[in-house]
């Protein structure tokens, strides 16, 4: 069942779908955007095994932060032994996930179908 929410900012919204948070980014992610949604990556990803999905594709503007914020979730569920998925499709965004390598860690897929409907595996 998909439960929709307002934005808790204006750049994030979180909701409940199929089993999972997703924590969807929106438009410009940048240092003021992750000090907001810092404190509500980290309620989503603080249960055991957390199943977290992030759907960056409202995404305009993707820097350094937008970055940490995908580690930090990265790592926070490993410690967990949960799920982790990332969704986009915004070719300047996945090129700076190829550069970093971090693509290779947290495979991009190209909706949230894909994320919610994914086998699900312990994130690496």
């Amino acid at each position: 069942m998909r439960q929709e929410r307002a934005p808790l900012s204006r750049y994030l919204r979180v909701r409940q779908d199929r089993g999972h948070t997703v924590l969807e980014f929106l438009g410009e992610i940048d240092i003021a955007a992750a000090e907001e949604i810092v404190p509500y990556l980290d309620a989503a990803t603080a249960p055991p095994a957390p199943r977290i999905v992030i759907d960056l594709s409202p995404v305009e503007f993707f820097d350094a932060s937008g970055l940490r914020l995908l580690y930090r979730a990265r790592s926070r569920v490993l410690a967990r032994d949960g799920h982790l998925s990332l969704v986009c499709v915004h070719p300047p965004t996945l090129r700076v996930l190829r550069v970093v390598g971090l693509s290779r860690l947290l495979p991009p897929l190209p909706t949230l179908d894909d994320a919610l409907r994914r086998p699900e595996s312990p994130a690496r």
